[in-house]
């Protein structure tokens, strides 16, 4: 196995690349880079060189350019410089995609959907000694990659991490923060997703609704894909979770709460069967929810998610959804994707409430006798928390490469930095974890 961090090495030109920059969440992306390399040159970052060396990729030069003058404009004193360099690059030509791994130490890719553009990516970045971040949200993505690269990266030194975006940092880190905030063994945690918008409403891309569309219409070989990779099954510590019903009424909340159907749980499962598998720790039961308001609203989006799951198992359906995105979410997705004012007044509180064992209890023996409950909350989570926590990432595989894992892989977040600085990072830049109530038993 190829030691940690020896692809790390000097002679690359860059330590980051945004492939897709010019894309409508890669163009957000490119400004928290260039934020990060304006903190950098100010002393913030620890990194070798003293700063960070970065670069845009694409397929039109002109559209490249186009986004760092953007950004130039937005920033201020922030703004990217001459030194950023500009990669023409397309996810259909191999070469270019070689030429660009070879140049950078991480790639950070902006390319979706994942399930048809990711792969060219990781192969390249495996094959040419660069790391991969991503911002899927798709699990048969995801876990694909596991398949395919993960022995490969190892022999490499590369790590490849997806969900590094929304999906699903909050929900990964919130679950691992929520375990070392607890003065004992925490054995179980549920999530609640609070998303609140102001008065110009909630706006989301609609490339997010194309992942969608395809993964639900492709459940069937998840199933296949995970009995392929015969994952070693985690085992219950202390009581077993309940599963909640799909939807029910949250005293706590107030609200109406239907079963988060985002990739969070399918990624915090393969980060807690890692860290009980390889490092031996108890292993953390999740379950994960979204509050959708009062009954008005239960109704509404049954009658959407309904419509949704029948149009999604045909061919003309999933053309109907893709073309015609705004009218299936009631508004919510768009071609165009949210406004500047939609962003400003959008943000997010993801809540943990978690239960476990006080020190000396034993989890095996005994009914679970402490609780907690954490908070993580951010700014806008598409495009604004996506871009910081995505950056964020690539900074701790940059700087913290000491606590990241002894080989290279392909990691869930958790896995990938359990032992990082990744959360002070986090919360430095806005997205912030707390603790709510401390553990009472």
């Amino acid at each position: 196995m190829a030691a940690r961090g020896s692809t790390m090495a000097a002679g690359r030109v860059y330590d980051i690349v945004v492939f897709g920059a010019s894309g409508f969440t890669g163009q957000f992306v490119v400004e928290e880079v260039a934020r990060a390399a304006a903190a950098t040159a100010a002393g913030e970052g620890q990194l070798c060189s003293g700063r960070l060396r970065w670069a845009v990729a694409g397929r039109s030069r002109e559209k490249l350019r186009a986004v760092l003058d953007r950004a130039a404009e937005r920033l201020g004193k922030a703004a990217p410089g001459e030194e950023v360099g500009v990669l023409l690059c397309d996810v259909s030509d191999a070469g270019s995609l070689a030429a660009m791994a070879k140049q950078t130490r991480v790639v950070l890719n902006c390319v979706g959907p994942y399930r048809f553009f990711g792969e060219p990516v990781v192969e390249a970045c495996v094959e040419n000694g660069a790391s991969c971040i991503d911002i899927s949200g798709e699990p048969q993505f995801l876990e694909g990659m596991y398949l395919k690269y993960n022995e490969k990266a190892a022999e490499k030194g590369v790590y490849v991490i997806g969900s590094c975006g929304f999906d699903s940092i909050p929900a990964d880190m919130g679950v691992l923060y929520t375990r070392d905030k607890l003065k004992g063994t925490l054995t179980a945690v549920e999530s609640f997703l609070s998303v609140k918008s102001g008065p110009e409403g909630l706006g989301v891309h609609d490339g997010t609704w194309k992942s969608a569309v395809y993964g639900l219409a492709d459940e069937a070989s998840l199933k296949k894909l995970r009995k392929q990779i015969g994952y070693a099954p985690v085992p219950v510590v202390g009581a077993k979770l309940k599963k909640r019903g799909f939807m029910f009424y949250s005293p706590e909340f107030k609200e109406y709460c239907l079963t988060f159907m985002g990739s969070d749980g399918s990624v915090v499962k393969r980060t807690q069967r890692y860290l009980h598998t390889e490092l031996q720790e108890t292993p953390v039961q999740y379950g994960a929810y979204v509050t959708v308001g009062g009954l008005g609203s239960v109704i509404k989006l049954m009658f959407l998610g309904m419509l949704f799951l029948l149009l999604v198992k045909f061919n003309f359906g999933r053309k109907l959804l893709t073309k015609y995105p705004e009218f299936f979410s009631a508004g919510c997705f768009s071609k165009k994707g949210p406004t500047p004012k939609q962003m400003d007044g959008t943000s997010f509180t993801m809540t943990f409430f978690g239960e476990g064992y006080s020190e000396g209890q034993d989890p095996q023996n005994a009914k679970p006798n402490v609780k907690i409950c954490t908070e993580v909350k951010g700014p806008e989570p598409g495009y604004v928390a996506t871009p910081i926590a995505m950056v964020q990432a690539a900074l701790s595989l940059l700087e913290d490469s000491a606590s990241l894992p002894k080989q290279g892989g392909v990691y869930s977040p958790g896995a990938a930095f359990s032992k990082t600085k990744l959360i002070d990072r986090l919360n430095k830049r806005g997205v912030e974890f707390s603790v709510i109530s401390k553990p009472e038993v």
